[in-house]
């Protein structure tokens, strides 16, 4: 099993993670990658039952083997760690780029931030989005020549990589978190052809504001993977930007489970096998985390029983030069309080 660290700390640093420099070493060759806990969930539902634990566990084990690992909690001081108050309940923080976005400019960015909720029996997932230019208070990095005041959240990771990502993400939300993934969102592409197109429901007619500039129009429509990739960047033509954006991803993302479940890819041998490596081909995970147990655990997972929802917000100001996301403090402190606690219906309840 490989285990490769997927970060190098920047040798400078600006006061922004969109300033933040490409990260030296194998971290500039391999960008970090986003979100794929989802469709890795998928995939292992779709193994287990199609056949079976034993089987599935077989197949996923030679999966495993290709995934890269990172070292999430190395640098994560325990003493400063939330307490895991909810033991039978797991935590996953998701985090990702989209390597080939028209406007990336660095690789050193986490576009998307989502804390995944497994409850109790996972019978149920709650995916919470947190607004990439959420103002938060961001430890110091362990060369301790960054952090220690507020930034915006994504810039965690250009100062810190993922540990500082962790450590800041538990002190926003006093979660606990038990795993990591990084997924790159420019690999939906290849997923969504492997399934054979997903189906969106667009809320407004609209044109891409990137080449070909696509027309999108509202209602039902059936996209290929280039189309929803294009679709799931769109922020600017829309009131609420970055909402806009994570409102897409997330419809992106249950589309794609949807089509995985219903389209008959799990009875297709050769279907699934394109699905399988477009899946594992740009994720990683941090060195504890399994597959095969995630597949026991989720087998009975579909995506009806998640919810996908964002973290509390008072909308949108400025600091100084830099445009950000208020936290709704009260609202957010309940929220988290009743995802640490595993309180599923307060869960819901806080997060319409």
């Amino acid at each position: 099993m490989s285990n490769r660290r997927l970060y190098a700390e920047p040798e400078t640093q600006g006061p922004d993670a969109e300033d933040a420099p490409e990260p030296t070493g194998e971290a500039g060759r391999r960008r970090p990658r986003w979100k794929r806990i989802v469709l890795i969930t998928l995939l292992v539902l779709a193994l287990v039952g199609v056949g079976g634990v034993a089987a599935g566990a077989f197949y996923l084990h030679s999966v495993e083997s290709d995934i890269d690992r990172v070292q999430a909690f190395a640098d994560v001081p325990p003493a400063e760690r939330p307490q895991v108050v909810a033991k039978d309940a797991s935590n996953i923080l998701i985090l990702g780029s989209d390597s080939r976005d028209p406007e990336g400019t660095t690789g050193s960015r986490t576009d998307t931030i989502i804390l995944a909720h497994l409850p109790k029996g996972r019978s149920s997932a709650q995916l919470i989005s947190i607004p990439r230019d959420t103002w938060v208070p961001v430890p110091r990095s362990k060369d301790g020549n960054h952090g220690g005041r507020d930034a915006k959240i994504n810039a965690a990771y250009a100062w810190g990589g993922v540990p500082l990502m962790v450590q800041t993400t538990e002190k926003f939300t006093g979660v606990r978190i038990d795993n990591v993934m990084i997924i790159d969102f420019a690999g939906f592409k290849e997923i969504i052809d492997a399934l054979g197109g997903v189906d969106i429901a667009v809320e407004k007619d609209f044109t891409s504001i990137h080449p070909p500039f696509r027309s999108f129009h509202k209602g039902v429509q059936r996209m290929d993977g280039e189309t929803a990739l294009d679709y799931s960047r769109q922020r600017k033509q829309f009131a609420d930007g970055d909402f806009a954006r994570i409102r897409h991803q997330q419809q992106v993302i249950k589309a794609i489970l949807d089509k995985a479940v219903s389209g008959g890819i799990v009875t297709d041998p050769g279907r699934l096998n394109s699905f399988v490596k477009a899946a594992s081909g740009s994720v990683s995970v941090d060195e504890g985390m399994s597959l095969v147990g995630m597949a026991t655990d989720l087998r009975n997972l579909r995506s009806r029983n998640l919810t996908f929802m964002t973290s509390p917000t008072k909308g949108t100001g400025r600091v100084g030069s830099e445009s950000v996301v208020f936290a709704a403090t009260d609202e957010a402190r309940s929220f988290y309080d009743a995802v640490r606690r595993d309180d599923v219906p307060r869960i819901l309840a806080a997060g319409k």
